[in-house]
């Protein structure tokens, strides 16, 4: 008794200290950016290793793929995770919450809230992730275009993570990332050899209309916001002023360009449906 007793209090001990540890430092505002990065770094390996695992023994063809496109099949599973994740979290920032509402008084240029700054803090991770496999094995993973993406993402997210600026602009150009699982998806079927299936179809007319709302409408939006909140933009440092100008005009350049492909690349299939 006398020996589980004691082993009941170092355990306790170790269980206070660890909470001591994780509030003062894990949790505390200053590290926050650091452990959310990290943490989202962590999440795209577990959610690597879990669609790996899942497709081992749910998917047939998985077994029949080589090694390139089986990294390539579970890393647009991570970036599907991620996409689902961080458009919903831009969503409710963007249209729920009240931390951006005009209502507010204040610059909304200037806030931010812990919620906001861990859920970039993981999409960096994701994005510092995902863009140290497109140069690992580029091009395999995606040319020039993708690499030029991530580092548009990337920078915006980090310059919003660790300055506390910029959140909801950054949020509103994270919103488009809820146009990736439908380009992933007809990945899986072209690589499934479903390319002819009503599913192919069905797919390719969802990415379209979402292709239209989250990465053309949406950035009239965008660009309409930043307008009309112009002298609270220009409050913004320098940088920060450019990266509010310049990502969303540079991302919507990329965005028209990828359009006209889906464009294209549908009303081949319908062609071929008839």
């Amino acid at each position: 008794m006398a020996v589980s007793s004691k082993t009941a209090m170092a355990i306790k001990t170790y269980q206070d200290q660890a909470e001591v540890l994780v509030k003062n430092y894990l949790f505390a505002d200053p590290f926050i950016p650091y452990t959310s990065v990290l943490g989202g770094i962590f999440s795209c390996k577990v959610a690597y290793d879990f669609v790996q695992l899942v497709s081992t023994f749910y998917f047939k063809t998985y077994s029949g793929l080589n090694k390139i496109q089986r990294i390539e099949w579970n890393n647009r599973g991570v970036s599907t995770i991620h996409a689902a994740y961080i458009a919903l979290m831009s969503l409710y920032f963007v249209f729920w919450s009240d931390l951006f509402s005009d209502k507010i008084p204040g610059l909304v240029t200037f806030r931010s809230s812990h919620l906001s700054t861990s859920a970039l803090g993981v999409s960096l991770g994701y994005f510092i992730a995902d863009l140290g496999m497109i140069l690992w094995l580029y091009p395999y993973l995606g040319g020039i275009e993708f690499v030029i993406h991530h580092i548009l993402s990337g920078t915006s997210v980090a310059y919003a993570l660790f300055t506390g600026r910029g959140h909801l602009y950054t949020y509103m150009c994270l919103i488009s990332e809820g146009t990736t699982p439908e380009v992933n998806v007809r990945w899986y079927l072209d690589t499934a050899g479903m390319k002819r299936s009503n599913a192919y179809l069905i797919n390719g007319v969802i990415m379209f209309f979402a292709w239209v709302m989250a990465r053309i409408l949406l950035f009239i939006y965008i660009f309409y916001h930043i307008y009309s909140h112009y002298t609270q933009v220009e409050a913004l440092d320098g940088f920060g002023h450019l990266l509010a100008l310049g990502v969303p005009s540079a991302l919507a350049f990329m965005n028209m360009m990828w359009f006209g492909k889906i464009l294209k690349g549908l009303k081949k299939t319908l062609a071929k449906r008839q």
